[in-house]
Parts: structure tokens; sequence; C-alpha cells
């Protein structure tokens, strides 16, 4: 190989790492990700807050979390073998059911070592967020609404449109259920609450009442959540000893 050639070779190498550098730190900002690499083992933050946006944008101005950022974020962490784990911070007040549940999904699908905390609030699909994770955390002050779907716009009075209710309602309480230690007799019960809230059907509870009821496992705070995402890492590690070689 000529020096011309060499030295365009090495030339297009550097501007390709330099391009993935620069798309992967453009993909963390997008999503609200903070990665800290001076710490006992790295971890990515994922931030899931304000309005879940999903098919339809939201109005400008509103704090909104996007699904078609977030979605592509976690395939990256998933793949990326030098991050250990993720931690999942939610201060949400629910928004597109379906957005919402695909996210849920994705988490609870992962191999690398998931933990979230509720701050503030975790309401509505922030439901299915918050217990998505292997290990969730919520602090004292943090509530949660549990509610039945709803749908803004035009909606048909045909028996279709119930039929379609129902469905979506079974997915959101099989999934938190599947999830979680609640059962889905009590979820529900607490789901069609219609003697707390005033102008709604459903129940707000706080951080210690949804450890009780099995919704989240643990009260506690970030560091609580961090220490307990270490030790998710080093048994995925004793678990998983020749893939952890390739890190």
């Amino acid at each position: 190989m000529s020096d011309e050639k060499y030295s365009r070779s090495t030339e297009d190498d550097e501007n390709s790492a330099a391009s993935e550098l620069i798309d992967k730190a453009e993909l963390i900002e997008r999503a609200g990700q903070a990665v800290s690499e001076n710490s006992k083992h790295l971890i990515h933050c994922l931030t899931i807050i304000g309005q879940i946006e999903g098919h339809y944008a939201a109005p400008p101005g509103t704090k909104t979390t996007k699904y078609e950022h977030i979605m592509p974020a976690l395939v990256a962490i998933e793949q990326d073998r030098s991050i250990e784990g993720l931690l999942i911070i939610l201060n949400t007040v629910g928004g597109d059911v379906e957005a919402g549940l695909a996210i849920a999904e994705l988490i609870s699908g992962m191999k690398t070592p998931t933990v979230s905390v509720v701050l503030g609030g975790g309401h509505s699909i922030g439901v299915p967020l918050a217990v998505s994770a292997k290990l969730s955390y919520i602090v004292p002050s943090a509530t949660m609404t549990i509610h039945p779907v709803r749908m803004n716009g035009l909606v048909l009075g045909v028996p279709q449109t119930l039929s379609y209710f129902e469905a979506m309602q079974k997915r959101i309480t099989d999934f938190v259920c599947r999830n979680s230690r609640i059962s889905p007799e009590r979820f529900s019960e607490l789901m069609m609450n219609t003697g707390e809230l005033v102008l709604d059907m459903g129940t707000v509870i706080d951080g210690e009442t949804a450890v009780k009821e099995g919704l989240i496992d643990r009260l506690g705070g970030l560091s609580d959540a961090v220490e307990a995402l270490y030790e998710l890492i080093e048994t995925s590690e004793q678990r998983y000893p020749d893939e952890n070689k390739n890190k």
C-alpha cells in the first residue's frame, strides 16, 4: 500500500470513529441520558420525564419524552458491551399508551441489568414503565395514579369501541402484573375506584403504599437504586462470565 493510500485509509478510519462518537453523543443527548465512566461500574442514566409523546406531537412548551428517541437509545445500550447497567429515572404524567407500552416492553426484554426510580410521579402509563425494570424503587414523597385507559378526540359509541378499550386495558394490566407482585384483581380494583378522585376514576398512591401493594419492589432513593444496580451487575457477571470477558 502506498503512503497516499495508507494516509487516506487512516484518515477515513479516524473520520468514521469520530462520526460514531458524534452519533452516540447526539443519541445520548436526545434521550436525556447521563454517563459516568469514573464509577464502580459503567452505567447509563435514562430519564423519562413529562409527557410520553407518541404518534401525535405534544404542544410546544410541553416537557416530553419522545419514544422515537428513547427506543433506539435502548437498543444502543443493550448492544454496547461496555455498558454494564441502566438506571431509569421516572417523573412522568403519562401520555401515549402504545408508545409507553412499547418502551416498557423494550426495557423488560433487556438482558442489561436495569433499575428504575420513581421521583415526583409515575402516573398513568408511567406505571408500566416503572415496573418494567428488573428492580423498581420509589421515594416516599412520589405518587402514582392508576386509572383506566382514556382517549381524546372523536370516539364512536359502538360496541367495538368498548371492546378496544377492554383489550387495551388488559394489555396494561397483564404487563404490570407480570412485572410486579400486585395481583390483577387488586390492580383492577385500584384502577376502577370511584370514591377517591373527584372528576375521574382511579386511585392515587404514595411511595410507601406502592411498595405495600406490591406494585413497586422497594422504597428508597438514588443511592439505594445505584447500589442495587451494582449488585445486579455483579450477579450478572457471575452468571455470564464468558460474556463479560469481552467487555
